[in-house]
């Protein structure tokens, strides 16, 4: 596959449209990456820390500051917004389509936006921060569901974890923009940096405009012409092509057979197989976050300074660059070795990184310069991993294990699952991290808890983890009913073909799928041929 980016030569058209409009779309992560990044530095400035304290003095500079209280509060309502938003991605994107619903996730983010800029006290800023994590939700579901649904299964992979890359390029962003306007002692050291998030969603609300919608949701909405059009755009082939006609025809038939199981609601989304694949997408985001990268992305800046660094707003850059660049080989490797091995990869060189951070902090101590450069090499050696592991791929497999009839609700609940998980560290952090009455004061120690978290990774990864790299997302079904452990998943060649269960007109309410496809293989295989018998009757023979 070269560099795991050449198309397959069986298969016709041109898969470029289909990238090109994934990579675009996963432009959308840069807002939710530019908004994470930005909120660790703004929190570390100066004169935001004078404007909008309330009487806190910082012990560790004898500077006016926030409260551990406060900066819980802000950081973490962010994620709030962020589960409530992922929560509404379902609804409005089986209301309005895929296409609208990044449309309307854009305006909620930027009435946030608007808020923040404004504010000079913490109630405004604190209503910016939700509304702009509302917003910010709804894009982080949605987005992967729309790359998961346009693009070809030979580079499904690469283009669902480029949602990732843009990320990471937000928040590198987001430390470039905050390095160069935290020494400003006006208003504009913060928001400045808030402001430019409003260059971000305009060129994501004016490309969507352009942007199809989904073959997969025309399906579902019953417009197969539509379906076909949109199709065509994004293989670059003619609506009459049968290669086109083909993959239609099998999206369709699908569909046809999730519905002739009956309509799938909420409750049933934790069912079943369905459930077991949601109790599956929703543990590996909240594991992700687990993981402990966004307390070095949200609280990097200040746990550096507060641990006696010298410049951490320096080092935050430089984690940020390494985090964009470490993403590139993800998005190769997810393709070249399956889901499965790059997560087992990630997670063991994740907990050795972590403990080695937690074992240098707590036993030499942080105010050692050997053991603060120590500390800033593994923390530089956990990103990579993260970044070319555990980042791209989580997203990748979430939007890859749902059927249809449930992808958007599912899908948008393993995304709360990972804000549910970033608020209730966001709010944790400056309790178990900081100085002060009533606070853990872990500092260094609380690498040991995200290098557990990284450990039960291992474990989660080899049991519940299936390998989907290359198939189609209807042939992810067929896995699902056929195996029944994820370690016996890598290797699986699927069979069935869902237009011959529906030209074999099977009853497929109370069968397995197993026996489904033996009942459309045998009526497809039984040719009648109509003669006389000896006594003049019609006789049938198979």
């Amino acid at each position: 596959m070269g560099f795991g980016l050449d198309k397959p030569q069986n298969v016709p058209g041109s898969g470029a449209p289909a990238i090109l409009i994934g990579l675009f779309v996963a432009f959308g992560g840069v807002l939710f990456g530019y908004d994470t990044g930005t909120i660790g530095g703004i929190l570390g400035m100066h004169h935001w820390r004078d404007l909008f304290s309330t009487g806190y003095v910082n012990p560790t500079d004898n500077l006016p500051d926030v409260t551990a209280d406060q900066t819980s509060l802000i950081v973490s309502i962010l994620s709030a917004g962020t589960f409530f938003g992922a929560l509404t991605a379902a609804p409005v994107a089986d209301m309005i389509g895929r296409r609208l619903g990044l449309v309307a996730s854009n305006v909620v983010f930027c009435l946030g936006v608007i808020l923040q800029t404004a504010a000079t006290a913490i109630p405004m800023f604190v209503a910016g921060r939700f509304f702009a994590g509302y917003g910010v939700g709804m894009i982080s579901a949605t987005i992967p569901l729309y790359q998961s649904e346009t693009s070809p299964k030979w580079i499904r992979g690469a283009v669902v974890g480029a949602y990732q890359l843009a990320i990471t390029i937000g928040l590198l962003l987001a430390a470039i923009v905050n390095n160069s306007t935290k020494d400003r002692d006006d208003t504009g050291s913060y928001r400045i940096p808030i402001a430019v998030q409003f260059a971000w969603a305009i060129i994501l609300f004016i490309g969507c405009i352009w942007l199809p919608e989904t073959p997969r949701y025309e399906i579902k909405r019953g417009r197969p012409d539509a379906a076909a059009r949109s199709l065509a755009q994004l293989r670059r082939l003619d609506v009459e092509h049968p290669a086109l006609l083909e993959e239609l025809a099998e999206i369709t038939a699908n569909h046809e057979y999730e519905l002739s199981l009956g309509k799938a609601t909420y409750i049933d989304c934790f069912k079943g197989s369905l459930g077991k694949r949601l109790f599956t997408g929703c543990a590996l985001q909240s594991l992700q976050q687990l993981t402990g990268v966004n307390f070095i992305f949200y609280y990097g800046t200040s746990f550096f300074q507060n641990a006696g660094f010298s410049d951490p707003f320096v080092i935050t850059m430089i984690t940020s660059c390494i985090n964009v660049a470490s993403t590139f080989p993800g998005l190769y490797l997810v393709e070249a070795w399956g889901r499965r091995k790059l997560l087992l990869f990630g997670a063991i060189g994740m907990a050795v990184c972590q403990f080695i951070v937690a074992i240098t902090g707590t036993v030499v101590g942080t105010d050692n310069q050997a053991a603060q450069n120590a500390m800033i090499a593994f923390v530089c050696v956990y990103i990579f991993f993260f970044a070319s592991t555990w980042g791209p791929v989580a997203w990748v497999v979430t939007g890859e294990i749902f059927p249809l009839k449930v992808r958007a609700k599912s899908l948008s609940m393993t995304t709360a699952s990972n804000w549910l998980l970033n608020f209730a560290i966001g709010y944790a952090t400056p309790y178990m991290v900081n100085d002060g009455p009533g606070n853990a004061n872990l500092g260094a120690k609380v690498f040991f808890i995200w290098g557990g978290c990284c450990f039960i990774c291992i474990f989660f990864v080899w049991a519940c983890i299936y390998e989907t790299k290359g198939l189609a997302l209807e042939q992810v079904d067929e896995l699902y009913a056929k195996v029944s452990k994820a370690w016996q998943s890598p290797g699986f060649v699927p069979t069935v073909s869902f237009q011959d269960v529906q030209e074999a007109h099977v009853d497929t309410r109370r069968l397995s799928l197993a026996e489904v496809e033996g009942e459309a293989t045998r009526k497809k295989s039984v040719v009648y041929q109509e003669g006389e018998g000896p006594m003049g009757e019609k006789q049938y023979n198979a």
